[in-house]
């Protein structure tokens, strides 16, 4: 760790979160887009970046560990670092989250994907994944509060989804596996959004200093406070 001033060595940590997550964005594009053209060549590039955003996160977490052990950053400084390593971990999940997509390939073809508007839901994760970074970035605790509260929307699109195949497999010559298939698609959406969520929380954590829970009252405690 060079003789930098302490604020350098988090800005390039900073950074190199960010680009970390324009990957992980573009490569869980890439798996919906793979599965909708039934891919293969798109497919096999998917699971070939996560190889490298895992990597990439290994790293940038040794990088976060270092800068501890040897600065001993306090308050605002630490909390930044704490935040750089967890959201560090929500992006190597979401990457996997893309792999997982991929593999459900053999189960799924052009008109599943389009039918059940996965393109759509897909789209509305994203945003909530690349406003929690920005929320980071401008340390902007009333941005992270709004992607918390866009959780519901993913989360409605996904309780569709359930319903729809509840419907299909109840009619005769359903595909079991294509439905299961489109459920866990929907699932691991689903769970980008989470994701986005936590990382949100992760924002509001290091610019309040307070700890939030997924608890309905906390929530809705800490947004009324963010109106104050």
């Amino acid at each position: 760790m060079s003789e930098r001033p302490v604020h350098e060595h988090i800005r390039e940590l900073s950074r190199e979160l960010v680009a970390l997550s324009e990957t992980v964005l573009a490569n869980f594009d890439r798996a919906l887009e793979a599965v909708r053209q039934q891919d293969l060549q798109s497919g096999r590039r998917v699971k070939e970046v996560d190889d490298e955003i895992n990597l990439a996160e290994v790293r940038l977490e040794e990088r976060c560990l270092a800068f501890l052990a040897l600065q001993q950053p306090v308050a605002r400084d630490l909390r930044t670092i704490v935040t750089i390593i967890k959201i560090n971990d929500d992006l190597e999940r979401i990457g996997d989250l893309a792999v997982h997509i991929v593999e459900r390939m053999p189960s799924l073809g052009t008109d599943v994907m389009e039918g059940y508007e996965f393109e759509k839901m897909g789209g509305a994760a994203s945003q909530m994944v690349r406003k929690s970074l920005e929320a980071f970035i401008n340390r902007d605790r009333h941005l992270a509060a709004e992607v918390c509260k866009s959780d519901e929307e993913v989360d409605a699109m996904h309780r569709l989804v359930f319903k729809r195949v509840g419907e299909a497999m109840k009619q005769d010559g359903s595909n079991t596996d294509q439905q299961l298939a489109v459920l866990s698609v929907s699932r691991y959406i689903e769970r980008m959004a989470d994701h986005a969520t936590r990382i949100a929380l992760e924002v509001i954590y290091l610019v309040t200093g307070e700890i939030v829970r997924h608890g309905e009252d906390s929530f809705e405690k800490l947004v009324r406070s963010l109106r104050d």
